[in-house]
């Protein structure tokens, strides 16, 4: 595909943990950038960064040194308010385990989001339709998740992520949880939500089928973070 300017740009990212005196660091000197419209799959062994690079481009965790700027924002200068106020707007989030909330409708699931907004009623209604359109569940949005197959649900929490068309979706081992057949039906959906909808998309996962579908995969190693791979 052709290069598109970068809409991710993390420059001389570094990242450890305390653990009792013990200093643990997780990411090294990491420079990269992540282009408009791109699909990046982040791969790479158990305890290598990936989560923690991907909670750091989402605005979840911060940086010890370094620059992440996303849409033209520096999200390392942000307090913690403006970073919340940044991600609700700027952020989709599809888990591994869905994080659905159990006593909840999928349509309610996927109202929270823009709960934070100040849509009113009927707008709130007509995103949430929209959503579960997209991921081709209209049919099932008075289902509770205990009502729904795990592919279902993993769905659904597409849905929540896409509500607010945000800049980027971030999605952490998204077929992690599923079945073969649900895995390609996922993956089938995120390269629709990429390729149809122009999605900026950043993929954490150890499935080489699911990081097939990414435009470039990327493999993170001891903190280091490799060029561009090939499965």
């Amino acid at each position: 595909m052709e290069n598109k300017a970068p809409i991710v740009e993390v420059r001389q990212v570094s990242k450890s943990y305390h653990r009792g005196n013990q200093t643990v660091p997780v990411l090294q000197d990491i420079s990269f950038d992540i282009g408009d419209g791109e699909f990046l799959a982040l791969m790479g062994p158990s305890g290598s960064g990936k989560s923690t690079l991907l909670n750091l481009i989402a605005g979840i965790d911060k940086v010890d040194a370094g620059t992440i700027t996303v849409g033209g924002i520096d999200i390392t200068t942000l307090s913690e308010t403006d970073l919340a106020r940044w991600r609700s707007v700027n952020v989709g989030f599809i888990f591994q385990f869905y994080n659905l909330i159990p006593v909840l409708s999928a349509f309610e699931n996927v109202e929270l989001p823009l709960l934070l907004t100040s849509l009113p009623k009927a707008e709130r209604r007509a995103h949430v339709e929209t959503a579960l359109g997209v991921v081709n569940l209209l049919d099932r949005m008075d289902h509770y998740p205990k009502q729904l197959s795990g592919g279902q649900q993993q769905r659904v929490a597409i849905a929540r992520a896409i509500v607010t068309d945000p800049t980027i979706l971030v999605a952490d081992e998204p077929t992690g949880d599923l079945d073969r057949v649900s895995t390609e039906e996922i993956m089938e959906l995120m390269d629709n939500l990429n390729t149809e909808s122009g999605k900026t998309i950043i993929m954490v996962t150890h499935d080489p089928r699911a990081a097939r579908k990414a435009h470039h995969i990327r493999n993170l190693d001891k903190g280091v973070l490799n060029n561009d791979a090939h499965l």
